[in-house]
């Protein structure tokens, strides 16, 4: 089986089914008031979005993530060619909904591309994405965002990135946006997994010292983290590894769900057999997705295909349960904690 913040203007999308059809439409712009607490049921059928679609490059897609006003798809994958894991090079491929590729950027010196935000600015895409890796098989120390040039090969130096750093002295940090509540979650490595959770307004004005949420991550239980999505108070979360000898079908691709203001797992990990008869099937990235008919999706990925020729495939859940009694903004998981000089 497979609020908050004032809203981005939500013009979209997807009119696909189980079918996997799908349509872009425009929506007005307005401000939703942030008082949906509902969650995804994990265990609800998945239906798929597309499925073998060719990236700008023959790598896995490590992670993907929606400008829902202008009905654009980027997905991050490690750019073709020796060296780009340990140096922290990606492609960003930039695609319609139904999955065609329209266009690319390499950037080089930000990281493994686990995760990404896309937020919508007028007519225009910017990209929040890990950068100045450190490690064997680079990971970011903080995040960059950059508006999305066809064409462009951006530097970790390069002057159109604004860095933010709102933990110093961490690693393994990544992004993924709420586009419906204007939040933006980070993932991040201090004395264990971290997940910190900004209004996504205060954070690009360096705001660091108020996050709504900052926990720690639960156990994953030893299995291979893939992916992170965040939707109101809860945060969702992939793991899995590809098909092999040791993890034949249905694979091991889980689903998971995390209450922000407990800090706890209130569902999951939940298997997902979406995608079964996919090739290689190497669980890879989550989004959130609205359509212009109002409906949101928890979008999860997977890589298939042979070495070299690696294709996307994206699936989503829309089923949600539970009641629209408000958002909290106090009973954080953890205390607020004074600031760090350069932080927090």
């Amino acid at each position: 089986m497979v609020g908050a913040a004032p809203l981005f203007a939500m013009a979209l999308v997807v009119g696909a089914g189980p079918a996997g059809g799908v349509g872009v439409a425009a929506a007005a712009t307005g401000a939703v008031h942030p008082s949906d607490s509902r969650r995804f049921a994990l265990t609800a059928p998945s239906h798929a979005l597309f499925q073998d679609r060719r990236l700008k490059d023959g790598t896995v897609m490590q992670s993907f993530g929606f400008d829902i006003a202008n009905g654009r798809l980027f997905t991050a994958q490690l750019k073709s060619g020796p060296w780009s894991d340990e140096n922290g090079d990606l492609t960003i491929s930039r695609l319609d909904l139904a999955g065609n590729l329209l266009g690319h950027m390499h950037l080089e010196g930000f990281g493994h591309g686990t995760a990404i935000g896309v937020e919508s600015s007028g007519d225009a895409s910017y990209l929040w994405v890990e950068v100045d890796p450190t490690g064997f098989s680079a990971r970011g120390t903080q995040l960059a965002r950059f508006k999305f040039v066809d064409g462009v090969t951006l530097t970790n130096e390069s002057p159109e990135l604004t860095k933010y750093q709102p933990v110093p002295d961490v690693s393994g940090v990544t992004a993924t946006i709420d586009p419906v509540n204007g939040r933006l979650a980070m993932r991040y490595k201090e004395d264990g997994w971290r997940i910190a959770v900004y209004d996504l307004a205060d954070l690009k004005a360096h705001h660091y010292d108020d996050p709504v949420f900052d926990i720690a991550q639960p156990s994953l239980g030893g299995e291979t983290f893939q992916g992170y999505a965040l939707y109101g108070k809860y945060l969702y979360t992939y793991s899995g590894n590809p098909y092999g000898p040791g993890n034949p079908p249905p694979g091991n691709a889980r689903l998971s769900t995390i209450d922000l203001e407990t800090g706890r797992r209130v569902e999951g990990p939940t298997l997902t057999t979406a995608g079964s008869a996919l090739t290689f099937r190497e669980p890879e990235g989550m989004a959130i997705h609205r359509t212009v008919e109002g409906e949101v999706r928890l979008f999860f990925g997977m890589a298939s295909g042979e070495p070299g020729k690696r294709r996307a495939n994206l699936f989503y859940n829309n089923a949600l349960i539970g009641e629209q009694d408000g958002m909290r903004r106090s009973g954080r998981a953890r205390p607020r904690m004074p600031k760090r000089p350069g932080g927090r």
